[in-house]
């Protein structure tokens, strides 16, 4: 009778025994950290292993540290890539994975120099290549940031709330204050909000600070090996002293701003006429009237098709007009400007304006469009 129960016993014992053998291991670990070009964590990438053999597939991510960790990994060689963004950072092929924990990195950086002495470099030069790529890399990156800070503010701008245009440039020069768009930018939003202020030191504060900033885009421009090889730096150079000189006529700083009209003037000979054209303007405001007449022949010489030109160059010379008894008496060549706009805008929006300049010193109207002479009664 102890026979018959000792052997159920033995048996469940026996299975006891051996239940462990059901759990036993039969799956690996891996783990790794990532991290970039300058020795930087790459957090939020995906590292994927595909197994060659097997087909398994496991997409795994990566934390704050850069670093991934997973258990359950089915044996085998793998081929296993770093991703982020959906593109491929590096990857490595034939990774064995066995029962126990396979650890795995990415140094870039390391890899930039085992792939630089690859190619037959030295230690040195697979430094230097090194560094010069993280240069590189970390450039993209600032250009990116940038150009992020860039598209807001015009958005702002464009939207009329130069407050956070301003916020948001100023925001870039901290990420980097040597690129000259950037404050070239700041210059116009400050200078587009300064007729939005309603205290009158605070506008000409604002003025002011957009020259400033104008200034100091010259200034790295101008001592930029890079600008200087660019085939549009006159170009620029050009469009940043007008905006210059714009600022300084709100502040009545004339002198300067007709300085800084000619360099853009200068600078940019295909647009000349335009920044003379403007310089015309500020001195026309001034009451510069001899000035003006110097600044609109300018614009005519280098831009003989333009008709506003002609219609303030005699406007300034009418101001030049003197009486004889009851009679206006123009200076020579007012009546010929006037005419001239004519010929070139008959329907242009200041014909008006110019036949009754016309009228009241007397002259006749004249155009190249076959319009009769008429005569204007004095």
């Amino acid at each position: 009778m102890r026979k018959y129960f000792i052997l159920p016993l033995l048996l469940v014992l026996a299975v006891g025994l051996s239940a462990p053998l059901a759990f036993a291991q039969t799956t690996g670990t891996v783990k790794g950290s990532c991290k970039d070009i300058e020795g930087k964590p790459i957090a939020q990438a995906e590292v994927e292993w595909t197994g060659t053999e097997s087909g398994h597939t496991y997409k795994l991510k990566t934390n704050a540290k850069g670093e991934y960790f997973s258990l359950g990994i089915v044996p085998g060689r793998y081929k296993v890539e770093l991703r982020r963004d959906g593109k491929e950072i590096f990857h490595f092929s034939g990774v064995s994975v066995g029962l126990d924990e396979t650890e795995l990195d990415f140094d870039m950086k390391k890899e930039q120099v085992v792939a630089a002495q690859g190619q037959g470099l030295t230690p040195e030069q697979a430094k230097a290549r090194a560094e010069a790529s993280a240069k590189a890399a970390s450039e993209t990156k600032t250009v990116g940031s940038l150009n992020d800070h860039l598209n807001a503010a015009k958005a702002a701008s464009d939207a009329g709330d130069f407050e956070t245009a301003i916020a948001t440039l100023i925001e870039a020069n901290q990420i980097d204050s040597t690129r000259d768009l950037i404050w070239f930018k700041l210059g116009d939003a400050y200078r587009g909000s300064a007729p939005k202020q309603t205290d009158p030191a605070e506008k000409q504060k604002r003025f002011e600070m957009a020259a400033n900033n104008y200034q100091k885009a010259i200034d790295l421009r101008s001592a930029s090996e890079v600008a200087q090889k660019d085939p549009d730096n006159n170009v620029k150079l050009a469009a940043y002293y007008n905006n210059l000189a714009e600022a300084y006529s709100k502040t009545n700083k004339v002198d300067d701003a007709v300085v800084n009209y000619n360099k853009a003037a200068q600078l940019d000979t295909a647009h000349a006429g335009t920044y003379l054209f403007n310089e015309g303007a500020i001195l026309t405001n001034a009451g510069k009237v001899e000035d003006a007449i110097a600044a609109f022949d300018k614009v005519i010489a280098a831009d003989p098709t333009k008709a506003d030109a002609y219609y303030w160059k005699g406007v300034n010379l009418l101001g030049k007009a003197t009486l004889k008894g009851d009679k206006m008496v123009a200076p020579d060549g007012t009546a010929e400007a006037f005419r001239k706009y004519l010929e070139l805008q008959p329907e242009g929006k200041l014909a008006q304006p110019a036949k009754d300049m016309l009228a009241s010193i007397g002259a006749t109207i004249e155009t190249g469009f076959g319009t009769k002479k008429k005569a204007v009664k004095k």
